[in-house]
């Protein structure tokens, strides 16, 4: 029985990468079809940049306002990797969703996710996963219940059988959704605290943040402090993502962390108009380009000709050529200029 409505699910998400939605759109529509087989109180899904997993959109279903601290605790434990099944680790297991009563006993009892964050709103299981394909993931998530029974194994077989759908339709809408690159005219700079919490910007940072919020509330606030938590993870202190904004340009953030000053857990953010490479990139990976096709085409967007890029990566001209006709097919075009006006918006 859960075989066939697993079925009726996956045809219906891969129905709406037809629609035109939106990630944000498309994760709620998608979440209403799966509680009609797992049933649930609350759900969080999100999209994520595939290059670095950090979290570009957030759908609640039902809406329900996280306050600011919450997302703060959230992003910093599950960039750490100190929370049961973190996304991170997800992804490189066989089996795509896990409940959180799967994982050790000690560190379900110790669970910050659990204790502080899913309890206090009355909520007490979850299941999560991550939703991916082509070895890239595009989305994360997790399902909540109140106290009572716990998700079954079936459950998490029928979350398990759609996520490769959802990835492929999320991937579909990151295609669709994506506008033009100008964004500020920047780069802006804003001063955080250790959990993303905002301290000083610059008055065009601030601007910038005041149209943001007025027409996208909280939007930056989730991605602030997964980016500054991703960094507080990183060896380097650094970590990169894209988002959009209030015009739905795609903007980078870089979070970096500062070696001087009286408080040594401060990061500069700085937001900038996302580079033609990184949204090129991004859209290649969206049109499922292999990780070579990807290192070709941005060549070629870098004005690089067959000879010079062949040079450039130690591959035959031939070689070059028969990637380039893949990409072609992938992306929809016919020829080098199309594949660069499509990748260049």
């Amino acid at each position: 029985m859960w075989e066939d409505r697993a079925e009726r699910a996956r045809r219906e998400i891969s129905a709406m990468a037809a629609t035109g939605m939106g990630v944000a759109d498309l994760h709620a529509a998608a979440l209403a079809v799966v509680h009609q087989t797992v049933p649930f109180q609350q759900a969080c899904w999100a999209g994520v940049d595939p290059g670095s997993l950090i979290m570009t959109s957030i759908t609640n279903w039902p809406p329900w306002p996280a306050p600011d601290e919450y997302a703060a605790r959230f992003a910093e434990t599950e960039y750490a990797g100190t929370e049961p099944n973190p996304f991170a680790e997800l992804t490189r297991r066989p089996l795509p969703a896990a409940r959180l009563s799967d994982a050790p006993h000690r560190d379900v009892v110790r669970s910050v996710r659990l204790n502080d964050l899913l309890r206090p709103q009355g909520l007490e299981h979850e299941l999560r996963a991550v939703f991916r394909t082509d070895d890239a993931c595009w989305a994360v998530g997790g399902v909540f219940r109140e106290p009572g029974p716990d998700f079954t194994d079936r459950e998490v077989d029928f979350l398990s059988s759609i996520a490769a759908s959802l990835a492929a339709a999320t991937r579909v809408a990151v295609r669709l959704e994506r506008q033009a690159m100008r964004g500020p005219d920047g780069p802006l700079i804003v001063l955080v605290g250790p959990r993303g919490e905002l301290r000083a910007a610059t008055q065009a940072a601030a601007a910038w943040l005041a149209e943001l919020d007025d027409q996208a509330p909280g939007r930056f606030s989730i991605t602030l402090y997964a980016v500054v938590a991703a960094a507080k993870a990183a060896a380097s202190g650094t970590a990169r993502m894209r988002m959009r904004d209030a015009g739905d340009n795609w903007v980078a953030l870089q979070a970096s962390r500062l070696i001087t000053g009286d408080d040594p857990g401060q990061m500069v953010v700085t937001v900038e108009p996302a580079t033609t490479h990184e949204m090129a990139g991004l859209l290649l990976a969206a049109y499922g380009a292999t990780s070579r096709e990807r290192e070709v085409c941005l060549e070629l967007v870098s004005g690089s000709t067959t000879a010079e890029i062949a040079d450039h990566l130690f591959i035959s001209p031939h070689t070059v050529h028969d990637h380039l006709k893949s990409l072609f097919e992938k992306v929809g075009v016919g020829s080098r200029g199309e594949l660069v006006a499509r990748l260049r918006g």
